[in-house]
Formats: structure tokens, sequence, C-alpha cells
């Protein structure tokens, strides 16, 4: 399946989208791509599924999810908020037409600012690969740099 679409924001031209959870310092967890006329809220909990184990050094099972899901209003739905409870994930999500986004931005803005670290990359700011899989290879590349940079800066 290939995973562009008429993009709603720009005349309808064939486009992409990067979907990314991060930790709070905006590390990035897991990515996936998407068509650009797909709404978030269909890669909200396969991208909550795409996140790796980590150890923690305590015994047992590694910790899988986080512990709280942030999200703004476009992943205020039932299902969203179920899926997110079934992964034991407390899900602090802005609710629409009742909550201000004032509060959430507090959080929300780590994730603009990785998505901003990756679109510095030219390749995945303008997308010129016709194959998904190597776009989304780029586009993990991108993340690899981000946490070899994190990582360079504290040694």
């Amino acid at each position: 399946m290939l995973k562009t679409g008429p993009n709603p924001t720009d005349r309808g031209k064939k486009g992409t989208k990067h979907h990314v959870v991060t930790d709070r310092k905006g590390s990035p967890l897991a990515v996936l791509l998407s068509a650009a006329n797909v709404h978030d809220k269909k890669c909200a909990l396969p991208l909550l599924d795409a996140i790796p184990s980590v150890h923690n050094g305590r015994r047992g099972r590694p910790r899988r999810r986080p512990e709280k899901g942030h999200g703004d209003k476009g992943y205020d739905f039932k299902d969203i908020r179920r899926g997110l409870r079934r992964r034991h994930i407390i899900p602090r999500i802005a609710r629409r037409g009742i909550e201000s986004s004032e509060r959430l931005g507090r959080y929300r803005w780590v994730v603009e600012r990785t998505l901003a670290w990756l679109h510095n990359l030219k390749r995945l700011r303008v997308r010129e690969e016709r194959r998904d899989d190597i776009h989304l290879a780029l586009l993990q590349l991108g993340c690899s740099l981000i946490l070899l940079r994190r990582l360079a800066r504290h040694y």
C-alpha cells in the first residue's frame, strides 16, 4: 500500500505524514509513516505498539509503554482513550469543545520540536522517494541522528 495521499493543506498534492512518539526530552521512541489524508487517530495506537521494550534496571518484564500519553484534541475519541487504558497508559488528552489547548502546550511542543529536527533534514522535509520503505528508512535514520547528537552532547 502506498503511503501517499492528497494533502488537505497543500492543494491536494500527494503527501506523506510523519507520526512520532517521544519521551519528555524529545527523544524519538517510535515513528510511523502514513498518507497525508489519513486521520491521526488511525495511527495513534499502532504507533504506541511500535515502541520497543525498555529495561529500566528493575526485575521483571521490561516496560514497553509510557505511563501517560499526552495528545491534542485530534486524539479525543473514545476508542483512543479505551485503547490507551487497555495498554495501561493514562490518557492526558484535551477534550474537544471543553478544555483549552494552552495547558497541553507544555507537553506538545516537545513533539513539535522533534518533528522540526527531523524536517531539518532535506530528504524528510520534501519527499523525493517513490518507495515507502526507503522513506521510512530515512525517517528512522533521522531519528538515529537525533539520538546520536543527544549522546554526543552528554559525553
